[in-house]
């Protein structure tokens, strides 16, 4: 099924330092990361509910479930919603033709590394305000080939993103941009370089996860060929909701994903 096979391509896009696989399930523990990656992916027909918590329980972590409506068990929301986990943070995952993204891109291409510089490391830590050191460890775990992409404004990295191909699909993540570049194609530059990498490497679609409220992110995915496939949520205790308040930024792309 492809929404599950693109949830957990993003999951091995974004490592968590610790994950136990229960069936179909999930679970997963990464200390420092943003919160998402710790989040559990119930992505079978089975009630593991009470393992999941009990597995984060025995880290000393808040419980989140990621809700991906057609791929965990129809009746897992209500279930959770009748043990008092609140929902939030409303998602989009959203695919494109590689091709589509370059020809609707119309900018001039950014550069792009095999491994994170300390310029696209700042760029994304000033709009993230993010750990760069646990950032680094994590992208450390990424076991498939990635990009590290940049657009410059007069010798300043301004926008940057990644991108990571897996089995024909490259997933972007990672995406910000300056507040004083916004709106003038630095990350349209960005996004041709990570399709024209994407495009090299045989990776013909790209997806990626945005937090839905972010009306300036969906108005330049959407001018860039992306539509939207599915969204989730998450459930979150609600104590684990009040620890993360004001951590969430862009959600998985880190836009500011």
């Amino acid at each position: 099924m492809l929404l599950r096979t693109l949830q957990e391509h993003a999951a091995r896009a974004q490592p968590a330092a610790h994950v136990q696989e229960e069936g179909g399930w999930w679970l997963r523990h990464s200390p420092g990361d943003a919160w998402w990656v710790s989040a559990v992916l119930p992505h079978d027909r089975e009630d593991r509910v009470a393992r999941a918590e009990e597995f984060c329980a025995e880290r000393g972590s808040g419980v989140r479930f990621q809700i991906t409506p057609g791929v965990c068990a129809d009746d897992l929301d209500a279930r959770l919603d009748g043990r008092g986990y609140a929902r939030g943070h409303d998602m989009s995952l959203q695919i494109a033709s590689t091709a589509e993204v370059i020809r609707q891109a119309h900018a001039d291409a950014g550069e792009v590394t095999a491994r994170p510089t300390d310029e696209w490391l700042a760029a994304w830590q000033a709009v993230t305000t993010r750990d760069v050191s646990a950032e680094r460890d994590l992208l450390s775990r990424v076991e498939h080939p990635s990009a590290y992409a940049y657009a410059e404004v007069d010798g300043q990295v301004v926008a940057v993103g990644r991108a990571v191909a897996e089995q024909g699909w490259a997933g972007v993540f990672g995406m910000a941009t300056l507040p004083h570049a916004r709106g003038q194609g630095a990350a349209r530059s960005v996004l041709a370089a990570l399709a024209s990498w994407a495009a090299a490497r045989e990776a013909n679609h790209m997806y990626l996860q945005m937090e839905k409220a972010n009306s300036s992110a969906f108005r330049l995915y959407e001018r860039t060929g992306f539509r939207e496939v599915c969204t989730y949520h998450y459930r979150i205790r609600p104590q684990t909701i009040r620890n993360q308040e004001g951590t969430s930024g862009g959600a998985e792309l880190g836009f500011a994903p």
